[in-house]
């Protein structure tokens, strides 16, 4: 595991959330300034390593990565899919924003709407929400009682531990604000005309929910961040930091798979031959 994978890493045991602090800038050597200037390299080497994953899948590889997205609402989800998964080839990933069930999910298990979108061989998936709303989301609600959704962390550890045996690489990330810095962030978009749609007047009940909210999160976290699928809690009061502390954290876990360019499976003098060359 790279540098700052072990730092962002969730601790061992019992998760406290109040305890890691939202505008840390853990694996950071510098300030805002010296993150920016990486960026721009980060993101070079994230567009590589991506375009690797896809030809090693367009020539029949079978493995692929999965970036989960969970956090607060403004907490960046949004932001990390246009700053981060928005400098690689938008052909070799997919994203994926999971809402209120439909009616047609509800039929099914909890599970079914997430495997019809995981990634194929040589792609990128990146969720905004995911299953874990059914283990935070409907317990904070009272949408399913206590006996349904604390039976549910074991069944997605099973769900995450075959997915990883199949060689998908899965990245959990819990965007980690704070509620002073959400309350910046809700009123300003209700000061921008041109973010008034990203307003939702429910926002506020989640709000006022926050404690608990923070509660299903550590439980999630703690009962579910496995060798297979460990949770990073990205500090994420400061954009900049998370922008470049997930660059940074899928260049890392990418470069694990130790990729390369595929060999040609033909006679490469050959075909120059027959272009004339």
């Amino acid at each position: 595991m790279g540098k700052l994978a072990e730092a962002l890493r969730a601790p061992a045991g019992a998760v406290d959330l109040s305890a890691i602090d939202t505008r840390a800038t853990p694996g950071l050597k510098g300030n805002k300034a010296d993150a920016q200037k990486q960026l721009p390299d980060l993101g070079v080497r994230l567009a590589t390593l991506q375009e690797q994953l896809y030809a090693e899948g367009r020539t029949g590889g079978s493995r692929s990565v999965l970036l989960v997205l969970q956090g607060m609402d403004t907490s960046g989800k949004g932001g990390t899919v246009e700053h981060v998964v928005g400098q690689v080839d938008p052909s070799g990933v997919q994203v994926v924003a999971f809402r209120r069930p439909t009616p047609e999910e509800l039929e099914h298990d909890f599970l079914w709407r997430i495997r019809r979108r995981l990634p194929e061989p040589g792609m990128i998936a990146a969720f905004d929400r995911s299953h874990y709303e059914d283990v935070v989301a409907v317990r904070v609600r009272g949408i399913a009682d206590r006996r349904t959704w604390s039976r549910r962390y074991t069944t997605i550890n099973r769900f995450e531990e075959r997915l990883a045996a199949q060689g998908t690489v899965i990245v959990k990330c819990f965007l980690h604000i704070s509620p002073e810095e959400q309350r910046e962030r809700l009123l300003a978009r209700l000061d921008d005309p041109t973010k008034h749609w990203k307003y939702r007047p429910g926002d506020l009940e989640d709000r006022a929910l926050w404690d608990d909210f923070q509660r299903a999160y550590s439980d999630a976290i703690e009962r579910c961040s496995t060798d297979a699928a460990p949770w990073y809690v990205v500090p994420a009061d400061r954009k900049w930091y998370r922008n470049w502390a997930i660059s940074r954290l899928m260049c890392e876990r990418l470069e694990q798979l130790g990729l390369g360019w595929p060999a040609a499976t033909f006679d490469v003098e050959e075909q120059k031959a027959l272009l004339g060359a």
